[in-house]
C-alpha cells in the first residue's frame, strides 16, 4: 500500500487530501473546520479528517506533496528582487512563508505533538502551476489534452499552459511575475470596493449589468503579446514595486492594496465599500471582464494552435469565471472541458499528491474525479443527538420533526415541501470539495417564483442583491433548458438560458439571460437526483435553485453547523440525514 497526503498549506485556502493507492478517498479544505473563510495556514483539521477517513495515522504516510515549490524560478526571482528593491518587510515575510513550507515535516511534527523523525514520508515540493496543471488533467476522463492554469501567482508565476498524455504532463509555456491576470482582475474588483480575499466572483456577476464602456481604458492596463502571451501596464499596479502585505497564516487571508494612484487618475475616485453601486461601476465591471475574457481567450487559441487537441483541463482560481469557462467551446476549437470541483489553490493539494503518484512514482492513471462529495459525512445517530441536543431551540420556534422511512420518502417530501414555496437546507451525504454546493450541502428552493431571489439575498443569505442563484438541472433535460454544450457536473461554467424557459425558472435566470449550472447525474448523485425528479413529477420542472448552505461563513459541514444556519435565518425545512425539520413561521414567496 502506498498512502499520499496532499497539502496546500501556508496559503490561502488551505487544503488536504489522501491518496491510497493512486485512489482519492478524502480531500476537504481547512476552512470547514475552523469556520474562517478561505482560511491561510497548515490545515490540520483536514489533515487529521483525512487521515481518519483512509483509517491511517501520520507514520503511515508514504509521501507527503504540497503545491509549493520555494526553490522554482529562483533566476527569476533574483533578477527581480535586484531590479525592484523590495522593502525588508516584504523580504521577510516572504522568507518566513518559504520557510515554514521548506520546513513543512517538522511543522507537522510540532502541530500534532509527535516525537521528531515520527513522520517517515518522503516529502516533495510540486511548483504552484504545475500542480494546478496536474489537478485538472490527471483526474480528468481525457487520455490526452491541452492542460491551462491561470490564477493571481504561485512560485513566481501567473499562468502555464501544457499539454498532458497518459499519464504526462510537458509545461509549453509559463508567464511570470509582475504580469498576471488574477491580479488584473483583483486590481479592478479592490477599485470597485470588494475588499475581502475572493470577492472577484461578486465582480462577475455585477459585469452582467453594464457595457463595456471602458473597455478601451482596460486595453491600457493589459496588453496582448504574440504567442498566447500578455503584458501588464505596471503603472496602474502597485504588486511589483512596493510589495504588497499579506496575511497567509491562521487566519482569514488579507491581500493589500494593489492598483496604483495611476488607476485612479484615469478611472476617476475608486468605489468604497458602503458605498452606493451605480451604472458607472456596473460599466467598469463589465468592461474588466471582456478585457479578462479577450486576453484569457488569446492564451487559449494560441494553445489550441499549438495542441490541435479538442479537450481542454483548466486549473487555478481564474477557472472559477464561470463566465468566461462557459465560453470555451464556442470562442475556441476546444470541443470538451474539464474543470475540477475545486479548480482554485485548494485543488493544488490534489494536483500535489497526483504528480507524485504519477510521474515521480511512474504509476499509470486510472482515477476519474467524476464527483465531489469527498468530505465529511455522519450517520443518522450522529444526527438525531445533534437535534436532541437542540430540541428546545427548535421547539421554541414551532419546528415539527419528522424520521423519514427511506431516502425515497426523503425527497417526496422535500419536494412537496419546495413546490409549495419552502426554502430548505439540504444536509445529506459527504460534504463537497470545492467552493461550490453540489447537492450535499445546499439551500434549495423553486425556481418559477422570481421573489424568492430576494427572500435568499436579503432574509437568508443577507448578501448583495445583484448577485445571481444557480440552477441545478437533471442532465437528461439539460438541453431543454440550457444553450450548454457540454456538462457541467461542478457548476464551473455558465450557458444561456432557452429563451422559452427564462419564465419558467426566473429565479436562476441572472440579468443576462444565463445561469450557472449544475447538471446532476444520477448515477454521481443519486438522491440530489432523486430530489430534483421529484419536484419534476410535482410540477413539470427538472429543476432546482441551489445555493450553498451557509451565511456569511464557509460552507456547512458538521450537523451542528447545519442547524446553527436553520435557525439563525428563516429557512423554512431542513432535510438533514433521514430527518425533516419544518418551522412553524417560515417563509413561502410568491404564494
Amino acid at each position: 500500500m502506498t498512502a499520499i497526503l496532499g497539502l496546500n498549506a501556508y496559503h490561502a485556502d488551505a487544503a488536504a487530501c489522501v491518496l491510497v493507492d493512486g485512489r482519492l478517498i478524502a480531500a476537504a479544505e481547512e476552512e470547514r473546520f475552523r469556520r474562517i473563510k478561505h482560511w491561510a495556514g497548515l490545515p490540520t483539521e483536514a489533515i487529521a479528517y483525512c487521515l481518519q477517513e483512509a483509517g491511517l495515522a501520520l507514520n503511515n504516510i508514504d509521501h507527503i506533496a504540497i503545491n509549493r515549490d520555494p526553490g522554482a524560478n529562483l533566476l527569476r526571482k533574483a533578477v527581480h528582487a535586484f531590479a525592484s528593491h523590495p522593502g525588508l518587510g516584504t523580504i521577510r515575510d516572504r522568507i518566513n512563508n518559504a520557510s515554514k513550507v521548506r520546513d513543512l515535516v517538522g511543522r507537522l511534527e510540532c502541530a500534532y505533538r509527535v516525537p521528531p523523525n515520527t513522520i517517515r514520508a518522503e516529502l516533495h515540493h510540486v511548483e504552484h502551476h504545475y500542480a494546478h496543471l496536474a489537478s485538472s488533467y490527471l483526474v480528468s476522463p481525457f487520455e490526452s489534452a491541452a492542460i491551462v492554469s491561470i490564477d493571481g501567482f504561485g512560485d513566481f508565476v501567473s499562468a502555464m499552459v501544457g499539454y498532458g498524455e497518459g499519464s504526462k504532463i510537458a509545461v509549453l509555456d509559463r508567464v511570470t511575475f509582475p504580469h498576471s491576470l488574477g491580479i488584473f482582475y483583483l486590481a479592478i474588483t479592490q477599485y470597485l470596493g470588494f475588499q475581502n480575499y475572493g470577492d472577484e466572483y461578486k465582480v462577475m456577476g455585477l459585469a452582467a449589468y453594464g457595457q463595456p464602456e471602458y473597455l478601451e481604458v482596460m486595453q491600457r492596463l493589459v496588453c496582448l503579446k504574440p504567442k498566447g502571451r500578455f503584458q501588464l501596464n505596471l503603472e496602474y499596479f502597485l504588486h511589483h514595486s512596493t510589495g504588497v502585505s499579506m496575511s497567509w497564516e491562521n487566519s482569514e487571508p488579507v491581500i493589500g492594496r494593489v492598483f496604483s494612484d495611476e488607476l485612479v487618475r484615469m478611472l476617476g475616485p475608486a468605489r468604497q465599500p458602503h458605498d452606493p453601486i451605480t451604472a458607472r461601476h456596473e460599466h467598469i465591471a463589465a468592461s474588466l471582464q471582456a478585457m479578462y475574457e479577450a486576453a484569457f481567450f488569446h492564451i487559449l487559441n494560441d494553445l489550441s494552435e499549438r495542441t490541435h487537441q479538442k479537450d481542454v483541463c483548466f486549473g487555478g482560481g481564474c477557472a472559477q469565471n464561470s463566465v468566461a469557462t462557459g465560453r470555451i467551446t464556442t470562442r475556441t476549437a476546444f470541443e470538451r472541458v474539464y474543470v475540477p470541483p475545486s479548480a482554485s489553490d485548494a485543488g493544488g493539494a490534489i494536483g500535489a499528491a497526483y504528480q507524485v503518484w504519477h510521474e515521480f512514482l511512474g504509476r499509470p492513471r486510472s482515477f476519474v474525479m467524476d464527483r465531489a462529495d469527498w468530505g465529511p459525512q455522519f450517520t443518522d445517530a450522529q444526527v438525531g443527538a445533534e437535534i436532541a441536543k437542540r430540541r428546545s431551540e427548535l421547539d421554541a420556534v414551532g419546528c415539527r420533526i419528522e424520521h423519514m422511512s427511506d431516502e425515497a420518502a426523503l425527497a417526496a417530501s422535500t419536494a412537496f415541501e419546495i413546490s409549495r414555496g419552502m426554502i430548505v437546507g439540504w444536509f445529506q451525504g459527504r460534504m463537497e470539495w470545492g467552493a461550490r454546493a453540489l447537492g450535499q450541502r445546499s439551500i434549495v428552493a423553486d425556481p418559477r417564483h422570481a421573489d424568492i431571489r430576494d427572500v435568499l439575498s436579503l432574509r437568508i443569505k443577507n448578501r448583495e442583491p445583484f448577485r445571481p442563484f444557480a440552477p441545478s438541472v437533471l442532465e437528461e433535460a439539460l438541453g431543454d433548458y440550457f444553450e450548454a454544450s457540454v456538462r457541467s457536473p461542478f457548476m464551473a461554467m455558465t450557458f444561456s438560458v432557452k429563451p422559452d424557459k427564462r419564465q419558467v425558472i426566473p429565479a436562476v435566470v441572472h440579468i443576462d439571460g444565463t445561469g450557472r449550472l449544475q447538471s446532476v447525474n444520477r448515477q454521481q448523485h443519486p438522491l440530489f437526483w432523486q430530489l430534483i425528479n421529484e419536484f419534476e413529477r410535482l410540477t413539470g420542472v427538472p429543476v432546482l435553485l441551489n445555493t450553498s448552505f451557509n451565511e456569511h461563513e464557509p460552507i456547512v459541514c458538521t450537523p451542528g453547523d447545519a442547524l446553527d444556519c436553520f435557525l439563525n435565518t428563516r429557512m423554512g425545512a431542513l432535510a438533514i440525514g433521514s430527518f425533516l425539520i419544518t418551522r412553524g413561521h417560515h417563509v413561502r414567496p410568491g404564494l
